[in-house]
């Protein structure tokens, strides 16, 4: 798979995806008490993680749409 993450799009990613899991799990909040919105938010969290990490987006991929510059 080709590289469609560039680097502004990485360091968001990285942001929400930590922000996310800090909500989920550290924040205390009563909306992040139930277990569907904790959890939704921490795979949310680490799907963020791991595309900034590989740098390959699958739903980049299917509409052809790249944020990198080659």
């Amino acid at each position: 798979m080709t590289t469609n993450v560039g680097t502004i799009d990485r360091i968001l990613r990285v942001s929400l995806g930590l922000g996310l899991l800090y909500l989920a799990f550290l924040s205390g909040m009563p909306a992040f008490e139930g277990g569907l919105v904790k959890y939704g938010a921490a795979v949310v969290g680490v799907v963020m993680l791991v595309v900034a990490a590989t740098r390959v987006c699958p739903i980049y991929s299917i509409f052809s749409f790249k944020t990198c510059r080659v």
